[in-house]
């Protein structure tokens, strides 16, 4: 490592900082070379007796030490060529260097063993110096080489250049400029690059920062995913290097040196806006395949993170556009590499409500850096970038409520929706775009970091949006569907909370008895006329009201809600509403799924209902027995469905307009198909349909098949249903427009959200279950119960699940999360166990034997069904 390491400034920075560089190349002199005079008494001069030599990493840190405390300064001794006041004439007349390029061969000799004069790499550079060392079996000039081009900004930028030039053609494709232009552009990059070769690192330093001509127009020449630097030469180069232990170590410490150097270049001095190829330098350190090994995890790659994560904006969509390039393991890497970082850092220190993880800047910037690495992996992917869901004509319509709060300083949170990540922005993608992802979304979730985050206070950071404290919400990916969940029921219980104390104030201006909740009283019998007409009323009137916290009682019954008798209410909407007999739905028995159908008699008010109650489970924290297709689920989210959605929607149509763009024939003369379609109606009378105008006249053929795969697809899926999907759509964005829902979840998880988990697993319940009331893990009827349970067969398990949940389905994250307690009920008798359905509770009276606990335990869990009764 030579004193230029110093120098990561340019020479555009204040006389102060150049200064400040020559005094530290000065520190740095004295310490390796000393100042001559043999009866030299400073302490921290080479020169002075009893001096302990030390090595140039530790000579690079100590002058800079040495500088802060302003130690004392040794002049050169004349009998000692100045080694600092040679640097410095050489850096004063380095622009010189291309007519002053004449040495011995002596010289030629000494700077070839030394390679004092190579202050950027080549592929071939590196070959050339490697050889010469395996020569020599002596490696050190190369390490000396790697740590000054490695630890310094300047040098790492220039390195592994694209030797071949964009042919004018290329140039007028990617910028759309003049031929002359263009020659003038190469040859001032040539004449740059090869001042540059002769150049001091300090010279170089201002092409660095865009003083000169070449870095801009390299700038001018890249497209969006491009960049400058050969990256399959840095690969090479690489996979050579890293084999050896020495020349690893190399990198390392150069990484630990450069990064605060770039962190400070990147915060103070803007310096990609001067010049945009300053990205190559985090191309080149990322090509790097041992940054994920431990000894990088302590320091090195903390650092580098935290320089990286103050990229700005628009850097770090080029870096997102540029790996989206890479194969799916090339990015599997990068994201092993952030995500060890994060569980290293998590598991190696003790966070709680005290010692925050969002206030831990390794695992904040590395988080950062993967969400780069997230929207590389998403634009990889399979994209969908077309097919969007039209907004709805007419806007939601507001609270009446409005006017009180603007009086109150209490606008309404959010009113231009929920927010939208910059980055997503800046690359003109979504998540949902994406069909299926270079690498699966899952890999970016890192479960220790869930296992610590405090989501209260993480969800407060994210609503504040203050810049000293982040937000692990902001970067959804790496969350799990449980911590989102959680995220989002803080979101819920702060708006019902605001609604309630909104109403409070309203009734105290108005005079009037205002209900803080959305309170519905249905009969049994008549629930969804009863429900639809008061929720019809709610949603014309004041739909801030559906965002109160629901409240739901059954005439006649006893049941007080606190949460049960709600779950019973979504459960007998949705068993009605999706009755095939209304005429609703279609429902599919080879798929098991729900459709709309499309020649239903009912009003729209009924689908809008519906989206209401599915707003209203997630606004409540219920799981429904609903089952749509995924279609379902990314249409909501704001994507039509398209041929491909018709694999689950449809399979039979779907695999037989598969055969139909596979068929190897002639597709007219043999299948005979037009661009007619029919269907049939409720009544089974068949419906004709033209996907073109005068369809019944236009025959498919081989080359405009996919077109009608397309508009069937589009048919089936989006027109056909358009009138019921929107007024479902809007019923479900009455209750969900100001929630974060869409930025949190994927369509996937949205499905998980409203139906919870498939996968019924009692061993996890078990584990989570409490007791109480005398009963506790080792009581007899306890193990008795968990073996008659496991016993029961599927049907019987939903049925147990329904009697004491008041759902069939398991809550996001598994059983493990019910949280159910069993209490004692008694001693032995013939009564049948209750349960408490708002706080899955299960009374159980302290039976005689297996056989009865079976016996009552089944009668309960068939019978059972309303409130007030046993």
């Amino acid at each position: 490592m030579d004193f230029n390491l110093m120098a990561t400034y340019s020479h555009s920075h204040t006389t102060l900082l150049t200064a400040a560089k020559h005094l530290i190349e000065r520190y740095y002199h004295q310490l390796t070379e000393g100042c001559g005079n043999e009866s030299c008494s400073n302490s921290w001069c080479a020169s002075s007796v009893g001096f302990n030599r030390m090595d140039n990493n530790a000579a690079a840190v100590k002058a800079l030490e040495l500088y802060k405390v302003n130690a004392k300064l040794c002049d050169p001794h004349p009998s000692k060529k100045g080694t600092a006041s040679a640097y410095l004439e050489s850096s004063a007349h380095s622009n010189s260097a291309c007519s002053n390029r004449k040495m011995n061969h002596k010289d030629v000799h000494s700077v070839r063993d030394n390679f004092k004069d190579v202050n950027y790499l080549t592929e071939e550079k590196v070959y050339e110096i490697l050889d010469i060392c395996g020569e020599k079996e002596d490696y050190s000039p190369l390490i000396r080489v790697i740590g000054r081009v490695f630890s310094s900004a300047e040098g790492l930028v220039q390195s592994f250049r694209r030797s071949k030039p964009h042919t004018k053609e290329e140039l007028k494709s990617l910028q759309g400029k003049d031929e002359d232009k263009d020659e003038d552009e190469k040859e001032a990059a040539a004449c740059s690059a090869t001042a540059m070769e002769e150049d001091s690192p300090a010279s170089s330093s201002s092409s660095r920062l865009g003083e000169g001509s070449s870095g801009e127009n390299d700038v001018q020449k890249l497209a969006p995913d491009e960049v400058s630097v050969d990256i399959e030469a840095v690969r090479r180069v690489y996979e050579r290097l890293l084999s050896n232990e020495k020349i690893e170590a190399a990198f390392l410490n150069a990484l630990v040196y450069l990064s605060p150097n770039v962190e400070c270049d990147l915060t103070y001095h803007n310096v990609y806006s001067r010049d945009q190829n300053y990205l190559n330098l985090f191309v080149i350190v990322m090509e790097n395949s041992n940054l994920h090994s431990p000894e990088y995890l302590e320091i090195a790659l903390p650092q580098f993170c935290k320089a990286m994560s103050k990229l700005p904006l628009a850097a770090q969509a080029k870096l997102a556009r540029l790996w989206s390039h890479y194969s799916a393991e090339q990015i599997r890497r990068m994201v092993e590499t952030f995500q060890q970082l994060i569980t290293y850092k998590v598991i190696s220190n003790e966070f709680n409500s005290r010692n925050l993880v969002n206030d831990d800047d390794a695992v904040v910037a590395s988080t950062k850096c993967l969400k780069i690495v997230y929207y590389a992996n998403v634009l990889g992917g399979d994209l969908d970038m077309e097919h969007n869901e039209e907004e709805d004509e007419e806007p939601i319509p507001e609270s009446s409520e409005l006017t009180l709060q603007e009086l109150l300083g209490e606008e309404r949170r959010n009113k231009k929706g929920p927010r939208v990540d910059p980055l997503e922005t800046e690359l003109g993608i979504r998540t949902n775009d994406c069909r299926r992802p270079l690498i699966p979304f899952e890999e970016f979730v890192n479960e220790p970091l869930n296992e610590v985050l405090e989501m209260d206070k993480d969800y407060t950071f994210f609503k504040v949006e203050t810049e000293n404290k982040f937000s692990f919400m902001t970067c959804p990916f790496i969350l799990n569907a449980v911590t989102k969940n959680l995220g989002l029921y803080y979101d819920n219980r702060i708006r019902m909370y605001s609604e309630r104390r909104i109403t409070v104030l309203y009734s105290l201006v108005q005079g009037q008895q205002l209900n803080p909740y959305l309170r519905l009283k249905v009969r049994r019998d008549h629930i969804i006329d009863d429900a639809l007409v008061r929720l019809e009323m709610i949603a014309m009137e004041n739909p801030a009201d559906l965002k109160k916290q629901l409240y739901v009682e059954f005439e006649g019954e006893q049941g007080v809600d606190e949460g049960g008798v709600s779950k019973e209410f979504f459960q007998l909407v949705v068993e009605e509403i999706f009755n095939p007999d209304i005429g609703m739905f279609t429902y599919d028995e080879r798929t098991k799924l729900f459709w709309f159908n499309a020649s239903s008699f009912e009003n729209e008010g009924q689908y809008t209902l519906i989206g209401i109650v599915l707003g209203l489970a997630i606004y409540n924290n219920c799981i429904l027995d609903v089952h749509f297709p995924m279609v379902v689920y990314r249409k909501l989210m704001g994507k039509k469905g398209t041929f491909r959605d018709l694999a689950d929607a449809n399979p039979v149509l779907y695999q037989s307009l598969t055969e139909l763009l596979d068929y190897e024939g002639s597709v007219e003369d043999d299948m005979m198909i037009t661009f007619q379609i029919s269907q049939t109606d409720l009544f089974g009378n068949p419906l004709m349909y033209d996907l073109r105008e005068n369809g019944d006249k236009i025959p498919v053929t081989n080359e405009n098949r996919k077109e009608f795969v397309a508009q069937y697809a589009e048919y089936m899926l989006n027109k056909s249903v358009e009138k019921q999907f929107k007024a479902f759509r809007r019923g479900f964005h009455m209750v969900t427009n100001e929630s974060p829902l869409k930025y949190l979840f994927r369509p996937e998880e949205i499905e998980l959200l409203i139906c919870g988990s498939r996968n019924l697993d009692f061993l996890a319940l078990e584990e989570t279950t409490e007791y109480d009331g005398g009963y506790n893990r080792d009581s007899r009827i306890i193990k008795e119960f968990w073996e008659t349970l496991h016993s029961f067969g599927e049907e019987q398990k939903r049925l147990f699940l329904q009697f004491t949940t008041g759902t069939d389905r398991a809550p996001v994250g598994g059983l493990g999360k019910l949280k159910m307690i069993i209490a004692k009920n008694g001693p032995d008798t013939d009564r049948l166990p209750t349960s408490h359905t708002c706080f899955n509770v299960l009374l159980l009276p302290e039976y005689s034997s297996k056989e009865k606990l079976r016996e009552r335990l089944l009668k309960a869990i068939t019978y059972a069904k309303g409130f007030g009764m046993l």
